[in-house]
């Protein structure tokens, strides 16, 4: 196996590597050429805030090829095919033998997530038998506990959910906050989110740690039932778009937390839910890395 890296201008990064697949290549990989420099453009952002042109100004597009793959003669062919000029190739070479599986795992180790719970990959022997240890491999849905939001928001389960509360994840990713706080003594834990795939995994990771849930899309949680514990860790703008529903989900005397909110943005969060619901009054509880945890008791 052989690995190809070049340049690419905007507009030509996905087509140049459609190409070099349709000869012949067997994957291949973009990058913003300019990241880690002040030219370096995101292509995502929150809802609301994404970039007007998908596309990076300069691209650094990795193929990866058999050993017989004639890449010379492939890009020579593009060149000319797209009317473009010379394609600028950073480097060519073998690719190294890697245990990929051995490699991935390595990334992904017990996490401490709080005081009492751990969290362990199914490759991983739990470092604390004695601890709550939630089974959690990482997966297509976001919520590893490895995320400064993520484990905030468990720490916060840990230390203030009262036992026997209900509790509902909003934005569940892998179910990990609604396992956590069913670990943790809830009575009842539900979740949702806008991701099918985030569903099936929250479903899954549920069943795999003997949580009985319930996790569904947002429409199968009905509307204004109460929680004692409402919990979301999302971002910003989608926290406040969801702020009435948010607010509408607390049972009276209940706890809203709100997670995935940086420094510059806690005003904003804590304007908007006071304006959804004059009840709630949130205040900062914890932050870490420039992320912030939030909460509020429903009056």
């Amino acid at each position: 196996m052989q690995e190809i890296t070049l340049y690419a201008d905007r507009g030509n990064a996905e087509t140049i590597g459609d190409m070099l697949m349709e000869a012949g290549a067997s994957s291949y990989t973009t990058q913003d050429a300019d990241e880690g420099t002040a030219a370096e453009a995101p292509l995502f952002g929150e809802p609301g805030l994404e970039p007007k042109v998908q596309a990076w100004n300069r691209s650094v597009v990795t193929v990866l090829a058999e050993d017989s793959f004639d890449w010379k003669t492939a890009i020579a062919v593009i060149e000319k095919a797209l009317g473009i000029g010379k394609i600028r190739v950073k480097g060519a070479g073998p690719v190294p033998d890697v245990d990929w599986v051995r490699v991935t795992q390595a990334q992904f180790q017990p996490i401490q997530a709080s005081r009492r719970l751990w969290i362990v990959p199914s490759w991983s022997e739990a470092p604390d038998p004695k601890a709550l240890n939630m089974k959690l491999d990482p997966g297509v849905a976001f919520g590893t506990g490895s995320h400064p939001t993520t484990h905030l928001c468990i720490q916060w389960l840990d230390e203030n959910m009262p036992k026997g509360a209900t509790v509902l994840d909003y934005g569940c990713g892998t179910g990990i906050l609604a396992i956590a706080a069913a670990m943790f003594g809830a009575s009842a834990v539900e979740g949702c989110d806008i991701d099918p795939l985030a569903v099936e995994a929250a479903r899954f990771n549920a069943e795999n740690n003997g949580v009985k849930g319930n996790f569904s899309l947002p429409e199968g949680i009905p509307e204004g039932k109460p929680y004692t514990v409402v919990i979301a860790n999302i971002l910003c703008n989608p926290l406040i778009a969801l702020s009435p529903v948010l607010c509408g989900h607390v049972a009276e005397g209940g706890s809203l937390v709100l997670s995935g909110i940086l420094d510059d943005q806690v005003d904003r969060i804590i304007s908007a839910f006071h304006t959804a619901d004059q009840r709630i009054s949130l205040r900062r509880w914890r932050s870490e890395g420039g992320w912030n945890v939030l909460e509020a008791r429903k009056a």
